[in-house]
């Protein structure tokens, strides 16, 4: 399983997925419901996953390769994946809470 080219992909794809919602947010008054938006981000991350690993024909309930088989404590691909890529959804999710809450700031200003 290439890890770094899965990465890369989901990254430009969650990039996408960020820019609807932040283009959905001006149609949106209400403060929760923007929040809500967050939920949604969340879950285009994990659909995002399973997607991709279709598409790439990775089994994410699959036990991890390893060279070191006592090295992997028995992790599943979809773990593996959810590892190296919740930095990036982390970063992402965040810049999307900045931009619901500098809109609120706007609004009350």
């Amino acid at each position: 399983m290439d890890i770094e080219g899965f990465r890369a992909e989901l990254e430009t794809r969650l990039l996408i997925e960020k820019e609807y919602i932040i283009q959905e947010l001006s149609s949106i008054d209400d403060y929760k419901e923007k929040l809500d938006l967050l939920g949604r981000f969340n879950e285009k991350y994990k659909e995002l996953i399973k997607r991709l690993a279709n598409e790439s024909g990775i089994d994410l309930n699959a036990p991890y390769p390893t060279e070191n088989p006592s090295n992997s404590g028995n992790l599943s691909n979809e773990q593996i994946i959810l590892g190296k890529t919740m930095s990036i959804y982390d970063k992402l999710a965040d810049e999307l809470y900045e931009k619901i809450a500098m809109i609120r700031k706007q609004k009350y200003l």
